[in-house]
């Protein structure tokens, strides 16, 4: 077994006398018995990224060693079993050591695993998103990815504060994506989902992530093999297998435009000026806290004039052709009657946390952690008294659904039915199908039924055919009667 002896690399397995590298190889290949029986190439994945995250951490003869020993040590083997370990090894190893070998054991007639093929399919990556808290000093990156119909996402802590470096990763599975958001949203045990979301382009968002890796790694470093530590739990992936499974992920993004970010303490005044240059980004004025909230206008009173009519225009943010709606809605109608409005109007069904953004403050359920004030108390009128005023309401905080509203004219009361609506364009997205990027993917795959997942998208609806489903369907008419119901 050529290089695989002690003082390779400072890894476990070529550190010490008394360790026995055919060990190594003997238990690798062992796993690869369970590895024959999986049902998901993810189990695969976070196989290999158990055996690699070591070698992330063991020093920089680690490599060598993989590929002029380890490998072919276990495609010495020539079973199923080692065929499968240098497959799931392959799909994560930047390097051709363990794909080649595994392809010259398959060229000899080793049987591959069920799960092989679908882990060599193209991995298809979801909305992209950053959360970042109010003070620029955490941040969450969040992404989904999807290959063979199976769909994943990862959520990344990074702490600014620390060198941009990643904090801890977490594993999940799509579907359940947005409730994860909502969860720690609420309870506040994470930074970086209070009050900014942004989403970001697939190559930008490679940078972010490979930066936060990348000092990550370079504080793990000093620790050795200290650092894998905190992996120990048997109940989840730590985050080291989590990190190498989350780099395989990014190679299937774009290259990002920028080069990648060093890593320094800035320590020092010249420090900070070096990395800004290094960066391409010239300083900027520290983040501002949100000031006071102006105190809210006096609600009308009972005995007062009856409350004119407000036209509001109610439109989906960032969605291309535009999805909106034209509501006619009393002046003095409760935030919280907006927001069944709202939800009646776009067809959503209210499972998910929501707030209205104003100049006055943030309205919803009341939650102090989130620093959301009661709704119900709160009328239209009040947060937005003339034509032209301007707020926001959010829908979903893990597909994000921004609808942007605005008070187009104020009406004098007329015959009713009130609320009404009188005008849009096109139909709503479903629910939980991932935000604006999440719909565009959707309505693509509908469109081509060559798609490989055509039908599976057909059965998430509930369709028995693309044709049920028409993006461009819009009926105020049908709103109305809803509304008045």
């Amino acid at each position: 077994m050529p290089p695989l002896v002690p003082g390779t690399c400072d890894c476990p397995a070529c550190s010490g006398e008394d360790f026995d590298p055919q060990q190594l190889i003997d238990g690798l290949v062992a796993g690869g018995a369970e590895l024959l029986e999986a049902d998901d190439p993810l189990e695969a994945e976070l196989f290999g990224a158990t055996f690699l995250a070591a070698g992330s951490v063991a020093g920089d003869g680690f490599a060598d060693a993989f590929a002029d020993g380890i490998v072919p040590a276990v495609a010495a083997q020539a079973g199923r079993q080692s065929l499968a370990v240098l497959i799931a090894l392959g799909a994560l190893d930047d390097g051709p050591a363990a794909a080649d070998a595994a392809a010259r054991l398959m060229s000899a007639g080793v049987p591959s695993p069920a799960w092989a093929s679908e882990l060599g399919e193209p991995v298809r990556v979801g909305p992209c998103r950053r959360f970042t808290d109010p003070d620029d000093t955490a941040s969450m990156l969040v992404c989904t990815f999807d290959r063979g119909g199976r769909s994943h996402g990862f959520l990344i802590h990074v702490d600014h504060t620390d060198c941009h470096a990643a904090v801890n990763i977490m594993l999940v599975p799509a579907e359940i994506l947005g409730d994860v958001l909502d969860t720690i949203r609420t309870n506040g045990r994470h930074t970086g989902l209070k009050i900014e979301a942004e989403d970001l382009l697939p190559a930008e968002f490679r940078w972010q992530v490979e930066r936060a890796l990348d000092a990550r790694a370079v504080h793990d470093a000093d620790l050795g093999p200290e650092a894998l530590e905190e992996d120990d739990d048997e109940n989840a992936p730590g985050y080291h297998q989590l990190a190498v499974l989350l780099r395989a992920r990014m190679r299937a993004l774009p290259e990002p435009p920028r080069p990648p970010a060093p890593h320094t303490d800035a320590s020092s005044p010249q420090d900070m000026l070096d990395l800004l240059k290094q960066l391409n980004a010239g300083p900027r004025a520290p983040r501002q806290r949100r000031a006071t909230a102006p105190k809210l206008p006096v609600k009308r009173k009972k005995s007062s004039a009856t409350a004119p009519i407000y036209q509001i225009k109610v439109a989906l943010k960032g969605t291309k052709p535009p999805i909106w709606r034209r509501l006619e809605v009393p002046a003095d109608t409760s935030l919280a009657k907006l927001h069944e409005i709202i939800q009646v109007a776009f067809g959503w069904d209210d499972a998910h946390m929501h707030v209205f953004e104003t100049a006055y403050g943030d309205f919803g359920v009341a939650d102090r952690e989130l620093g959301h004030r009661a709704e119900a108390p709160v009328t239209l009128e009040q947060i937005a008294s003339a034509e032209g005023d301007r707020f926001q309401y959010t829908y979903d905080f893990g597909d994000d659904w921004t609808h942007e509203i605005v008070v187009e004219k104020v009406l004098d009361r007329a015959a009713g039915p009130y609320p009404r609506c009188t005008g849009g364009r096109r139909a709503a997205p479903p629910e939980d199908c991932g935000g604006v990027w999440g719909y565009a993917e959707l309505a693509e795959v509908l469109a081509d039924p060559g798609h490989p997942e055509h039908a599976e998208r057909l059965e998430w609806l509930g369709l028995d055919s693309a044709a049920d489903f028409d993006p461009a369907h819009f009926d105020a008419a049908d709103i109305t009667a809803l509304l008045t119901t």
